[in-house]
């Protein structure tokens, strides 16, 4: 073998093992693209549970606050039907009064009582439901009477019998009203006298 044809052959294995070398340098970038490509996909799935688990977890801390809530609020109610009854004697007792009594130390302090069971009672977010000049509302009023009587509209509320009340907008007791109706409307004289005319007519 010549010279030259053995630097050809060198020359040869050096190329060879250069394309060799390159096809491991394009495999291993492949495999490595392969990896991170799995890696944010790992990733990515791990970030929506979080996520998932996030929200879940807001969704069970605002029901837990609304049930908080919701129990809380009829404990409320439950204590304050209990304390109406109290409120409607003071009410009858200072209505019932005398005048002259009214000036008396002792008559000044059950009002006094009175007014700060109403302050707790309004701190507590409980309401007096309105009567006066309102119509009928059966989701507020419950109708102890109907009554005919000149001045009023059908349906509308004549007086307070017991007042109600509404604690954050649930109505707790209905107001006892009675309520106006509308008069019995008479036979027209007309055919009063047209039936007393046909009945002469016919004797």
């Amino acid at each position: 073998m010549t010279d030259n044809e053995a630097i050809e052959n060198e020359a040869a294995g050096e190329v060879d093992t250069t394309q060799d070398e390159g096809s491991a340098g394009v495999a291993d970038a492949a495999s490595l693209q392969e990896e991170l490509q799995a890696a944010r996909a790992e990733a990515e799935e791990y970030l929506d549970g979080w996520r998932r688990a996030q929200a879940e977890f807001s969704n069970y801390k605002k029901r837990q606050r609304a049930e908080q809530k919701r129990t809380q609020e009829l404990s409320n109610a439950s204590l304050t039907r209990k304390l109406l009854p109290i409120l409607d004697d003071l009410d009858r007792a200072m209505a019932t009064m005398p005048a002259p009594l009214h000036q008396l130390s002792w008559s000044e302090g059950i009002l006094m009582v009175k007014r700060k069971l109403e302050l707790v009672l309004e701190a507590e977010g409980v309401e007096p439901i309105e009567t006066q000049g309102r119509m009928f509302d059966p989701h507020y009023h419950e109708a102890v009477t109907h009554e005919e009587l000149e001045g009023y509209e059908d349906g509308e509320i004549i007086g307070e019998i017991q007042k109600g009340y509404i604690l954050h907008e649930r109505v707790i007791r209905p107001a006892l009203v009675r309520v106006a109706k509308a008069p019995t409307s008479a036979p027209d004289e007309t055919e009063q006298r047209g039936g007393a005319e046909g009945t002469v007519n016919d004797e």
